[in-house]
């Protein structure tokens, strides 16, 4: 008797080990809020900015923004919109900073707010232009692809499709035109005549069926212009 009661304990802790089900943790512990969105404040969004100290093509940038609920620290991403070079600035503890920029170009710049959790929160993204010595005319920031988005499939209808870009402003104030480029090659071919001087911000052109187009938007206030990326998409068979 004693035995049989033995064995049937050795059986016991034996399934008990094999349970592939953890206890359950008695005292979980919070993820916590996911961290509010920064208000950006300066450089001024879709302006020339305020240069500080200059050496050389270079200037310094003040930034700062209104600070978010539940956030620790920031990161702060500035994008050239000439050349999508960025420069970052990471684990920011408070709502300003200063960077040294190339002059003579457009920039974009985000911020995102981080906290102890895994989730994170951009702002909305700001345009300004670091002015270069002597410039007396501004270019309008370049476009921005709407639809297609870069590399996608779409397919024709009626063997056309309409091709988006964003509205832009030019930091002078000038009024802005637009130049579509849309082709087989490399985006850079001669558009035809009613793509040039556009006004409106999107434009019904004639493709193929399973070719890759590449195209781009070329801003103008009328005296300085300003070119997007090339972008491509491919049309379904």
């Amino acid at each position: 008797m004693k035995r049989y009661i033995y064995l049937s304990i050795i059986a016991l802790q034996l399934l008990a080990g094999c349970d592939s089900d953890p206890a359950p943790n008695p005292n979980p512990q919070p993820e916590g809020d996911k961290p509010g969105e920064a208000l950006l404040s300066l450089p001024e969004n879709n302006k020339e900015c305020e240069q500080g100290e200059i050496s050389g093509n270079s200037a310094t940038v003040d930034f700062s923004w209104e600070a978010s609920a539940d956030t620790e620290k920031y990161d702060l991403k500035v994008t050239n919109l000439d050349d999508n070079t960025f420069t970052t600035k990471t684990g920011l503890t408070t709502s300003e900073t200063e960077v040294s920029l190339k002059r003579g170009h457009p920039y974009s710049w985000v911020i995102i707010s981080r906290n102890s959790g895994s989730a994170t929160t951009t702002s909305e993204t700001w345009k300004f232009y670091l002015a270069g010595e002597g410039e007396s005319n501004i270019a309008p920031f370049p476009a921005a692809a709407v639809y297609p988005e870069p590399g996608a499939t779409v397919t024709p209808d009626n063997g056309k499709i309409t091709l988006d870009w964003e509205e832009v402003q030019d930091p002078d104030g000038d009024a802005v035109t637009y130049t579509l480029y849309a082709d087989d090659v490399d985006g850079l071919q001669e558009p035809a005549s009613e793509w040039q001087n556009l006004t409106q911000t999107s434009m019904d052109i004639s493709v193929n069926s399973n070719t890759v187009y590449y195209w781009r938007v070329v801003s103008s206030d009328g005296t300085s212009s300003a070119s997007s990326s090339i972008y491509t998409f491919k049309t379904s068979e």
